[in-house]
């Protein structure tokens, strides 16, 4: 098993062995369209270890962390999980941030909700 596997099989909690690719995560996931690699992508790539392709991936910046897939999921996989520990281990990287704070209000809606920024700088910050 390589270290980053481990890492994310650590960070995640999620037992991605237990995936039987049934897609059910990834139908109901709202971005879908937008994402390269879908839920059940990520829980089979991290399963393979394939960890590198999905933290240069900008998926992971399209997960809206709503675990519809978690929910979705008949066998208790997680991959809202998966994804997002992925993610912090590509945000941890030293100069791999995604957005700086001082991008995030030009991104902004003005009808956006406060917790939208917060979540926004958990993110896309260290």
């Amino acid at each position: 098993m390589n270290d980053l596997k481990d890492r994310v099989l650590r960070m995640s909690g999620s037992a991605v062995i237990k995936c039987m690719r049934c897609g059910k995560c990834s139908a109901a996931c709202p971005s879908y369209d937008e994402m390269e690699y879908h839920p059940h992508e990520f829980v089979y790539m991290v399963e393979r270890g394939d960890v590198e392709k999905l933290a240069a991936s900008e998926s992971l910046y399209k997960c809206l962390t709503c675990f519809a897939c978690v929910e979705r999921c008949p066998r208790g996989v997680e991959p809202g999980k998966v994804v997002e520990a992925v993610r912090l281990i590509a945000e941890r990287e030293q100069g791999k941030n995604r957005l700086t704070p001082g991008d995030i209000p030009a991104l902004l809606d003005p009808d956006l909700p406060g917790q939208a920024l917060v979540t926004a700088l958990r993110k896309y910050t260290k």
